[in-house]
């Protein structure tokens, strides 16, 4: 059954809602914890390295299950909802790290980041497929660059207030990072409100009872999704490898305050918000895989430009350049998932993309924090930036492959002079 307009666009304005609460609450996770384990909690490199890889990790181990259940689900509002609530529970856990007579207290951030990951990825991948389906293939490229551009801002204020607030206290102080990561659990709540007001209409079709050999056969045999699927594969081992160095450099070189982190993180969120309008008009003209060629070039020069000095006055004009590029990245890649990604089966085509970049997620800040180790901080980024460039070039290729695949088609489909 198709939507209605209005339920259309009251499941938009819901979504955005529902999006504000969650980036809230993800803000205080994913912009303090690596500052929390440093400082508070006395985190070494390698367990830096793995509070990146735990979610990855855990994402891998969901993703088959995952699929299985929601292929089952008629309605698929109840099971993102319930797993949110279960992820965004282990921010009420994690506040209560400090309390816990264990010495080395960062092994047990680092075991509850992994659980709280498992549901999370759950709730990714069923909040995929869901509003895959709520929100025509039409109406995403508008609407998910509105909704990006209001959440960013929305992301921008809190990590700003919270930096600044964290800012007034000893930086080895537990006790405000246990009332933000509080306040997130709460925050979560309220974003799980949100989604479950959606309107949620029952498919006419059999609901699939599961995944076949023959389906996941069939998801490598779609082109366009499997050359999607390389060139992603490959970028993102590039993106992901230097997530725990980017830490690494700001706190340990850099000797950034929670106050700085806040700035970095702000100034990249500035150009987020004036770009994403931006990236949606030319993906539209020139198409996703042509913009995230572009996309992923200017992400490719974040950590190259990164290691150039430790001034915090430059790191931010750093985040503020690559803020545009991450916008673009993250919306181009998720709007090109869904279009390469058949309506039927469609929960299959994103568990496998998930699965495989979350593969890549697991193992590439590993091979960040090695190269670290082995060559220094340099080497690694420089690395990082190399990996991201040949990702980048993977996407230009399948634009020309397509582009002479369609001259070919035209040329097949002209008419030919007799005489």
């Amino acid at each position: 059954m198709k939507y209605s307009m209005d339920i259309i666009k009251r499941n938009e304005r819901l979504s955005i809602w529902n999006g504000a609460a969650s980036i809230i609450s993800q803000s205080f996770m994913m912009g303090f914890i690596p500052l929390f384990a440093i400082q508070v909690l006395g985190a070494s490199n390698f367990q830096v390295g793995l509070i990146s890889s735990m979610p990855s990790f855990m994402t891998m181990l969901a993703m088959i299950p995952g699929a299985i259940w929601i292929n089952r689900l008629e309605l698929k509002k109840a099971f993102t909802g319930y797993s949110i609530f279960a992820a965004r529970f282990g921010l009420f856990l994690i506040s209560l790290i400090p309390f816990i007579p264990y010495t080395n207290q960062a092994w047990i951030l680092v075991v509850f980041i992994g659980l709280l990951n498992f549901p999370n990825a759950l709730a990714t991948l069923s909040w995929q497929s869901f509003i895959g389906d709520l929100i025509p293939d039409e109406r995403r490229g508008k609407f998910f660059s509105e909704r990006s551009q209001i959440l960013t801002i929305v992301g921008m204020i809190t990590t700003f207030i919270t930096g600044a607030l964290l800012n007034i206290f000893d930086k080895t102080d537990p006790s405000p990072y246990q009332w933000i990561f509080l306040i997130g659990f709460l925050f979560g709540i309220v974003e799980v409100y949100y989604l479950l007001r959606h309107i949620e209409v029952k498919k006419v079709e059999k609901k699939q009872s599961g995944i076949s050999w023959k389906m996941v056969s069939g998801i490598f045999k779609h082109k366009p999704y499997l050359s999607f699927l390389i060139c992603a594969i490959i970028f993102n081992f590039g993106w992901q490898m230097a997530w725990p160095l980017f830490n690494i450099y700001q706190i340990n070189d850099a000797h950034a305050t929670a106050f700085w982190i806040s700035v970095f993180t702000v100034a990249n969120q500035i150009s987020q918000i004036l770009s994403y309008k931006w990236w949606g008009r030319f993906s539209d003209r020139y198409g996703n895989t042509m913009m995230l060629f572009v996309a992923s070039v200017g992400i490719g020069t974040a950590p190259f430009l990164t290691i150039l000095s430790t001034n915090l006055y430059y790191l931010t004009l750093v985040n503020l350049w690559t803020g545009a590029f991450v916008a673009g990245t993250v919306m181009l890649l998720f709007n090109q998932l869904l279009r390469v990604s058949p309506e039927e089966n469609r929960t299959t085509f994103l568990a496998n993309y998930n699965f495989l970049i979350a593969l890549m997620g697991c193992i590439a800040p590993q091979v960040g924090v090695w190269l670290l180790e082995l060559y220094g901080i340099q080497s690694a980024m420089t690395f990082s930036s190399v990996i991201r460039w040949l990702g980048a070039f993977s996407f230009l290729i399948v634009v020309y492959i397509e582009f002479n695949s369609k001259r070919k088609q035209k040329a097949l489909k002209k008419p030919s002079v007799s005489v």
